[in-house]
C-alpha cells in the first residue's frame, strides 16, 4: 500500500527556495506544497501544465519536467512516479540548484489566466459532512434528521460535469420551479433561495478497469489530489425537486473549484488518526483498514468568505462567515473512492468526487447559509449594516483552506471564488 502519510526531504519545514516569494511565511505555496494546475498566457494560447511556488508559476514543460502539456498524461501516472516528480521539482527550486535552467519557464501568477486544473470527466458529489447532515436533518425531519444508512456507507449523486468552472468565474442566477407550502401550483422563476456549500474535491488520477473495484489498501494511489469545491445549489428549487430521485437542477447551473491540486504527498505532515465517535457503528470490512484508522483523516482548516457589492465598492475584501476542518467529515478519501468502485465502476482520470458540504459541529461553523441562517429563517447579520439568508445578487463567495500544524511549514489551497450575476431573462 502506498503510504501517503510518509515524511520525506520534499517535506522538511526549514526548506528555503529561490523564488523569494514562496519563503514568505503567508503564502499559500511554499517550497513544500507545490500544486498542480494549469495556465495560459492569453487565449489564443494552449493550456500549460503548472506548478504554483510563492506568486509564480512554473512551467513544467518547459522547464524539462515533463513532456507533455496534457494533465491527464501527468494525473495517471503511477504514484511511485508522481512522487518522484515532487522531489524533482523541489530540488530544482531549492537555492544552489540549477536556477537558470528553470528560472526562464517562470510566470509571475498575476500576468496569467489559470483555467480548470484538467479537462474534467465524471462528477460525483457525496455527503460527508455530517454535521451538515445532521442540521439540515433537523430541519425537516427534527426528530429523526439522520437516515438510516448515513454511519453505514458514504452517501452520494451523481453531478454535472459541463458545467464546472474554475476560481474567478461569474455565473446567472438560476431559474426553476419552486412551489410555496401554501400554493398548489408551483411557479417558474429565479431562485430567492441561492446558496453555496462548502466542500473539499477529490481528483481521480490513475483510473481503475470496469469490474474491478479498488480496496482500501490502493484506494488513495487512485488519488492525484485534492481541491476546493463550492457547490452552489437553489434551495427553493431543490426542495420541489428533489423527491424522489434527489437533486436535478438545483445543483447542475454550476460549481466552482480552485485552479491548483494540492497532493497528497504535500498533505502528508497533516494527518490524522480516523476514529468514529463512541457508539457509532465500526465500518463494514471493504471500508477499513489499519493504515486508514492510523492516518486516514486530513488536517484542512476550511474558511467561507462573502464580498457583497457594497463591499467592493468599498474595498472591503468581504467578510469571514466560517470556520471549520476536514477533520469533521465522517468518511474519509479512501473510504470514498472504495465505495464508489466495490460495483464495479470504472473511476476514469480526471474525475472529480466532491466531499459535499463539510460543517462544524458548533452553530457558526455552518458550510451552508442554510445552516447559518437556520434556512433564512434567522438572517446573519453582516459588519457593515448587511444581512444574509440567502444569496443575494453581486455576491462573492470566497473559499479558502490551508494546513497548519507544529513542525510542519503552512501550505495552503489558494482561493476558490464565485460571483452570483443577476438572472437571465425569460
Amino acid at each position: 500500500m502506498q503510504q501517503f502519510h510518509r515524511l520525506d526531504e520534499t517535506h522538511d519545514p526549514a526548506l528555503q527556495s529561490w523564488v523569494e516569494s514562496a519563503n514568505d511565511p503567508a503564502t499559500d505555496f511554499p517550497l513544500q506544497n507545490l500544486p498542480f494546475g494549469r495556465f495560459r498566457a492569453d487565449e489564443r494560447d494552449g493550456w500549460h501544465i503548472g506548478v504554483a511556488i510563492g506568486d509564480q508559476v512554473l512551467d513544467l514543460r518547459r522547464a524539462g519536467f515533463i513532456a507533455t502539456d496534457d494533465m491527464r498524461v501527468l494525473m495517471a501516472l503511477d504514484a511511485a512516479q508522481r512522487s518522484a516528480l515532487r522531489l524533482a521539482i523541489s530540488r530544482a527550486l531549492r537555492p544552489g540548484a540549477a536556477e537558470r535552467q528553470v528560472a526562464s519557464a517562470l510566470h509571475a501568477q498575476r500576468s496569467v489566466e489559470l483555467g480548470l486544473p484538467c479537462d474534467i470527466g465524471d462528477y460525483t458529489d457525496f455527503y460527508v459532512g455530517i454535521h451538515h447532515a445532521m442540521s439540515v436533518g433537523r430541519q425537516f425531519r427534527p426528530d429523526s434528521p439522520l437516515l438510516p444508512n448515513y454511519k453505514w456507507m458514504p452517501i452520494g449523486y451523481h453531478g454535472r460535469a459541463s458545467s464546472i468552472g474554475v476560481s474567478g468565474e461569474s455565473f446567472a442566477r438560476p431559474r426553476g420551479q419552486t412551489r410555496a407550502p401554501d400554493l398548489e401550483a408551483p411557479r417558474m422563476g429565479p431562485t430567492q433561495q441561492l446558496d453555496y456549500e462548502l466542500e473539499v474535491g477529490m481528483f481521480i488520477g490513475a483510473p481503475n478497469p470496469r469490474g474491478c473495484a479498488v480496496d482500501m489498501a490502493h484506494a488513495e494511489s487512485h488519488v492525484f489530489g485534492l481541491t476546493l469545491l463550492n457547490d452552489w445549489s437553489a434551495r427553493d428549487i431543490q426542495r420541489w425537486e428533489y423527491q424522489p430521485l434527489g437533486p436535478f437542477l438545483s445543483k447542475n447551473f454550476a460549481t466552482t473549484v480552485s485552479p491548483w491540486i494540492v497532493t497528497l504527498d504535500a498533505l502528508a505532515p497533516f494527518r490524522k488518526p480516523f476514529v468514529r465517535p463512541a457508539g457509532d457503528p465500526q465500518p463494514l470490512p471493504y471500508l477499513d483498514a489499519n493504515a486508514n484508522r492510523a492516518a486516514g483523516a486530513i488536517d484542512i482548516t476550511l474558511e467561507v468568505w462573502l464580498q457583497s457589492a457594497k463591499m467592493r465598492q468599498a474595498d472591503s475584501p468581504g467578510e469571514l462567515l466560517s470556520r471549520g476542518s476536514f477533520t469533521d467529515a465522517y468518511w474519509t478519501v479512501a473510504q470514498l473512492v472504495a465505495h464508489h468502485t466495490v460495483n464495479g465502476c470504472n473511476l476514469r482520470t480526471a474525475d472529480l468526487l466532491g466531499s459535499g458540504t463539510i460543517s462544524g459541529p458548533a452553530a457558526n461553523q455552518g458550510g451552508s447559509l442554510l445552516e447559518l441562517s437556520q434556512g433564512g429563517k434567522r438572517p446573519v447579520p453582516l459588519a457593515n449594516g448587511e444581512t444574509r439568508g440567502f444569496l443575494e445578487d453581486g455576491d462573492s463567495i470566497i473559499l479558502r483552506g490551508f494546513c497548519e500544524g507544529a513542525g510542519a511549514r503552512r501550505i495552503g489551497f489558494g482561493e476558490c471564488r464565485g460571483t452570483v450575476l443577476p438572472a437571465m431573462a425569460a
